[in-house]
């Protein structure tokens, strides 16, 4: 196991660290199948925001079926191991925060996948407050959600109930399925879910 020097969770400095000693157990090194099947079965391409976004497979995914993605994450280090690993999409992933990024057009689409359980639990609700300010009435959040009960991480899992009590004043949950390959760090605890925007 690597030594940090950084133990927050919500400073660029924590995930740069782990970049920097390649020490990544939240990546895949692929597109997870159910990512991939909601791709091919969308009716259409989404303008789509990716934030917390590592090394950025999706991007890759993305960018080849002809959808608009801008990937975001504020760890230098991150931002330069996707632009390397993307080639000829390197120019979607934005160093930037989250928080206070103002994307270049609507967004249709916010794809989630361990940037939620990546913060500590101080932070859902302005996560999910942001992810609603972004997105437009029948605007989608598509992605993968940890479910656990252990209060250290990252991840930090979230109870099923809690995670509703967030999300339902903004969205409406349209799909709910296991996940059958799971990383050994969220396997068994997590589902992909695809929540629409409410009107506002």
């Amino acid at each position: 196991m690597p030594t940090f020097a950084s133990r927050d969770p919500s400073a660029p400095e924590f995930w740069s660290e782990r970049f920097e000693q390649e020490f990544t157990p939240w990546d895949r090194g692929d597109v997870p199948a159910a990512f991939r099947q909601f791709v091919a079965q969308s009716p259409r391409p989404y303008a789509t925001l990716i934030p917390g976004c590592g090394t950025g497979y999706e991007v890759a995914c993305l960018s080849e079926a002809g959808w608009d993605v801008t990937a975001i994450d504020f760890s230098a280090a991150a931002v330069e191991a996707a632009r390397k690993m993307l080639g000829r999409w390197a120019d979607r992933v934005v160093q930037a925060d989250f928080f206070a990024f103002a994307p270049c057009h609507p967004v249709e689409l916010i794809y989630e996948r361990a940037f939620f359980c990546a913060l500590p639990h101080r932070m859902r609700q302005a996560v999910v407050n942001r992810w609603a300010e972004l997105l437009p009435p029948g605007g989608l959040l598509a992605g993968f959600f940890f479910f656990d009960d252990t209060p250290k991480g990252p991840p930090f899992g979230i109870a099923p109930a809690e995670l509703d009590s967030l999300l339902a004043p903004f969205f409406e949950r349209i799909a709910d399925e296991a996940v059958a390959d799971s990383l050994p760090v969220f396997a068994g605890k997590e589902r992909w879910q695809v929540w629409r925007r409410r009107e506002r």
